[in-house]
């Protein structure tokens, strides 16, 4: 499978991100990673990033905070979060703010496929659903 829709990933943890950049690179996805949300903000793929994955727990920013930011901003990017930690609290928080996914980390491959599909089907044009 090939898609060309950008994937960004947010993760202060390097060798978790690399691990996840490659991960989605093997399920045919387009992928740049960011070490922070920071990073990412400064970036110029906000407006071509179709998927964020995001880490909860990060220095600076949160996902959760990032998330918030972006909607907030008029940016709704369908955003799954990642997190070592789960915590019903800030799943239900992020689930009423149109968070997509919510993963433990390590990851499930399958699990993680899903979310970005369904991920990306939120971010289609409505004229390309059939």
């Amino acid at each position: 499978m090939s898609n060309s829709a950008l994937i960004s990933i947010v993760d202060d943890d390097q060798a978790f991100r690399e691990s996840l950049h490659q991960l989605v690179m093997l399920l045919g996805y387009t992928v740049e990673s960011f070490a922070s949300a920071a990073d990412f903000l400064g970036s110029n793929l906000l407006s071509e990033t179709a998927c964020l994955v995001a880490d909860v727990q990060m220095p600076g920013m949160t996902g959760v905070e990032l998330h918030r930011r972006l909607v907030a901003a008029g940016r709704a990017i369908p955003t799954i979060l990642v997190t070592a930690y789960p915590d019903e609290a800030i799943m239900d928080e992020a689930r009423r703010n149109g968070v997509v996914c919510f993963l433990s980390k390590p990851v499930d491959a399958d699990y993680l496929d899903r979310c970005l599909r369904s991920a990306l089907q939120r971010s289609m044009p409505s004229e390309d659903n059939s």
